[in-house]
C-alpha cells in the first residue's frame, strides 16, 4: 500500500479543519494559480498542520492570533475563526484570543479581529 502524499495529506487536513471554506479557496485558485493551490495544500496543510507536537485546536489558536496581529488578513482570519470553531474552540475562547491581541498587536488589530469574529459567529448555524 502506497503512503499518503503531501498533497493527499493536505487535502485531508484542509477538509478536517476548514471544510467547504477551504475547498472553496482551492477552487477559486484553479483558474488563476493552480500551482499555488497545490503549494497551499502541500506545505501548510500537508506538512505543518500534519506535524506532531500541537493538536489542531492549538494550531488554530496560534493561527487566529497571528492573522489578527497582522491586521491585513481579514478574509483568512474569518476562515480560521470558523476553523477554530470546527476543531473545538468556543466563541468565548476565540473572543479572548482576539482581546489578547490588544496587548501585543494593538487595539485596532483586536477590534478588527473581534468584528471579523462577530461576522463569523452571526453566520453560524447552531
Amino acid at each position: 500500500m502506497q503512503s499518503e502524499t503531501r498533497y493527499e495529506r493536505g487535502q485531508r487536513q484542509l477538509a478536517r479543519i476548514d471544510g467547504d471554506a477551504g475547498q472553496a479557496v482551492i477552487e477559486a485558485l484553479a483558474d488563476i494559480a493552480p500551482d499555488f493551490a497545490t503549494y497551499l495544500l502541500e506545505f501548510p496543510f500537508g506538512d505543518i498542520y500534519s506535524r506532531d507536537g500541537l493538536n489542531l485546536r492549538d494550531r488554530e489558536i496560534a493561527t487566529i492570533a497571528a492573522l489578527a496581529a497582522m491586521g491585513t488578513a481579514t478574509p483568512q482570519l474569518k476562515v480560521h475563526i470558523q476553523a477554530g470553531l470546527n476543531v473545538g474552540l468556543t466563541r468565548q475562547e476565540i473572543t479572548e484570543i482576539l482581546m489578547q491581541m490588544a496587548v501585543y498587536a494593538g487595539f485596532p488589530a483586536a477590534l478588527n479581529g473581534l468584528f471579523a469574529a462577530k461576522e463569523v459567529f452571526a453566520g453560524e448555524h447552531s
